[in-house]
């Protein structure tokens, strides 16, 4: 781990390899899992505020559990996530063309709402973790799923903060990807004696 910015980063974001590789994984990811996508509380009002403008990118079953859970649940660390249908895929997701998506994310690509999806989602696999002292910790989460993204990130020599230039920069700003920047390649050197940028 190394803190950048006031932030605790772990340094498998900077030496592990990782690239979304949808034709294989099929975005099992919005699938599988044994809670929703973690929610920031601003994006809870948000996720209400847009509804009419992604609904009609949703499944009827990802409707009906929205309609009946509300726009968040709870769960059992008391966290804010996305509802599921049946215990299982988030109910924001849809499918096209075998690929299971984000149906926030479609209506923003179709110019519809100007909410991407959940900032967690599109940082994943980075987890945040809010400490008790206020400050944020950047973790890379491995999950069997995302096997084939390790391979190609692997095959194409992706580091994991590089794939997820656009997610980091939309929640931490430029300044901090740029830092991201200076410690990997600082970490590559032989000589560095801090572990303090």
């Amino acid at each position: 781990m190394i803190e950048i910015d006031g932030k605790i980063v772990s340094t498998e974001l900077l030496r592990e390899c990782f690239a979304c590789d949808l034709t294989q994984c099929k975005g099992i990811c919005c699938v599988e899992g044994n809670a929703g996508a973690p929610l920031e509380i601003e994006e809870v009002d948000i996720l209400e505020e847009e509804y009419p403008r992604y609904k009609p990118y949703m499944t009827q079953e990802g409707i009906e559990a929205v309609e009946a859970q509300g726009f968040m649940v709870v769960d059992v660390d008391g966290d804010y996530t996305t509802p599921l249908v049946n215990d299982a895929e988030c109910a924001y997701a849809c499918r096209e063309d075998g690929v299971t998506m984000c149906a926030i994310e479609k209506a923003w690509r179709d110019g519809k709402t100007p909410f991407r999806k959940p900032v967690s989602c599109h940082l994943y696999p980075i987890r945040l973790i809010n400490f008790s002292n206020g400050t944020v910790g950047l973790n890379y989460h491995r999950w069997s799923v995302c096997e084939p993204a390790r391979r190609l990130g692997r095959k194409i020599g992706m580091p994991v903060y590089k794939a997820l230039k656009e997610p980091i920069i939309r929640r931490f700003g430029e300044e901090f990807y740029t830092a991201l920047e200076a410690a990997e390649q600082l970490l590559s050197e032989p000589s560095l004696q801090s572990n303090k940028l």
